[in-house]
């Protein structure tokens, strides 16, 4: 059987030529491996409908979260087919507000304070920790020393003491949240800085005469983002469930405005009257956000680990 060597190679050229192998970056590698794990996946799709439902959900609703319904006090719940009656699709609390309501404004306080309160921590303590660590000697010694004082006062007792000082106030629990969240941030993001100070790229930046903020900002933030990413979203469900505990402590946001921990604090109080919905609509999307949080979190872990791969 005659074969024509000079064909083969033409055809060996044609499909080298066409198949191109491409490499990955870190952040397609971490990308891939994030959408192949199915608790994280899915934990972001539950979020995402927990979220669009903090937004439009009210939408449906006939009721305000404030507004009083003086003939359907603790009324059932409907379950998603509203009565002629009433339309209370979670039931109504013992005041005869609309629970469905009141629990989607829930949602949105719980969510926007985790949400900003993590935000806050990331940035001050990530610029924080990152100065310390690059900037060293006795800089970092009275940084990281008041860092270790300011740990040392109890967080509740701060929070519990700005409320009963300057009121309950949504503003107050931003305030005090982000007070001292940040810190253990700066001082994880201290400990990378103190081991990317010394590398080669950083010693060439030196040495090309870049500014010392400059390289902060644009060379060490950058390589410490993906801790950064991984300790928010563990940050956030933190946030939330410190918000929910002061509520439910009744030092939380101030009636009429509600959040998760204040409906299951009105719903534990009335749950021997056999409203158990009131107690379990609020408390079911606060386990659920939680659950999503830490899942996501653990795919975020587990996808920028250099040392799983």
């Amino acid at each position: 059987m005659y074969i024509d060597n000079k064909k083969v190679q033409d055809l060996a050229d044609r499909l080298s030529s066409s198949a191109e192998i491409q490499g990955r970056s870190l952040w397609q590698d971490a990308r891939h491996r994030f959408l192949k794990n199915k608790a994280a996946m899915i934990s972001l799709i539950t979020l995402t409908i927990i979220v669009i439902f903090s937004i439009t959900g009210s939408a449906i609703s006939p009721w305000n979260f404030e507004e009083i319904d003086w003939d359907a006090m603790s009324d059932v719940p409907t379950l998603g087919v509203p009565s002629i009656q009433s339309g209370h699709y979670f039931g109504t609390d013992a005041l005869g507000r609309d629970l469905y309501s009141r629990v989607i404004q829930g949602t949105q306080i719980s969510l926007m304070v985790g949400l900003i309160g993590s935000f806050i921590a990331v940035i001050v303590g990530t610029l924080y920790g990152a100065t310390a660590g690059y900037l060293g000697g006795r800089i970092d010694g009275v940084m990281m020393r008041t860092v270790d004082i300011l740990m040392a006062i109890p967080f509740m007792f701060v929070l519990i003491l700005l409320m009963v000082m300057f009121g309950r106030s949504i503003y107050m629990i931003f305030i005090g949240i982000g007070l001292l969240s940040w810190l253990d941030m700066s001082r994880i993001i201290r400990g990378q800085t103190l081991s990317l100070k010394n590398k080669e790229f950083i010693e060439a930046a030196v040495a090309t005469g870049v500014k010392p903020l400059t390289i902060i900002t644009r060379h060490i933030v950058p390589n410490v983002l993906g801790i950064v990413v991984v300790y928010a979203t563990l940050l956030i469900p933190g946030m939330i469930m410190t918000e929910s505990f002061i509520s439910f402590l009744g030092l939380g946001v101030q009636e009429p405005q509600t959040s998760w921990g204040a409906l299951i604090n009105e719903g534990a109080k009335t749950i021997q009257h056999g409203t158990l919905w009131q107690l379990l609509f609020p408390l079911s999307f606060f386990i659920v956000t939680l659950l999503s949080f830490f899942f996501i979190g653990d795919g975020l872990r587990d996808a920028l680990d250099p040392k799983d791969r």
